[in-house]
């Protein structure tokens, strides 16, 4: 049962997450994604994938941050906070390297999210973020992680070719 109430709430955090990307405001983007990200959290955590499960609890609490913090301060604590749990997890509950693909992902998007502000830009360091998060999915069996992931790239993907469209048929 649990299985399912996880896959539940990566269903969850697929949906908003693809109305998330498809933004044109980055503000609305990371609100969007913020609850996104709340719901993937909790789909981590109940499939005992604790690293991705921290990373994405943190990227939602910076993301309702970020809306109206960017600063300095906040990017240090953040990050901070990613290189504290990766320090955790690695020397003392001393879990598999894979993790350390889940943290690069979520200090990707953690430095994005807070210094990027032009959406084609954060989509373009995204793209990285999201394989390294991908890998993870698929690394932990995460049915619906790896469907939000493959979404997300699709969706980001999408966007980017039909912006670059848009620019060469205005010129």
């Amino acid at each position: 049962m649990t299985i399912v109430i996880a896959e539940a709430f990566g269903a969850l955090a697929v949906i908003l997450n693809f109305i998330g990307y498809r933004q044109t405001n980055v503000d609305k983007y990371l609100l969007i994604s913020a609850f996104a990200l709340a719901a993937l959290s909790a789909h981590f955590f109940m499939l005992d994938a604790m690293a991705a499960g921290v990373g994405t609890l943190l990227a939602s609490l910076r993301n309702f941050i970020a809306i109206k913090n960017r600063s300095n301060l906040t990017l240090f604590v953040f990050i901070a906070a990613n290189v504290g749990f990766l320090t955790y997890e690695w020397f003392v509950l001393e879990h598999h390297w894979i993790i350390l693909v889940a943290y690069a992902s979520s200090l990707i998007f953690t430095i994005g999210s807070i210094v990027i502000r032009d959406t084609d830009k954060i989509r373009k360091v995204f793209l990285v973020a999201e394989t390294l998060g991908l890998i993870y999915a698929i690394s932990v069996g995460s049915i619906f992680g790896t469907v939000f992931n493959v979404s997300n790239l699709i969706s980001i993907l999408s966007k980017l070719f039909a912006n670059k469209r848009s620019l060469n048929t205005q010129k």
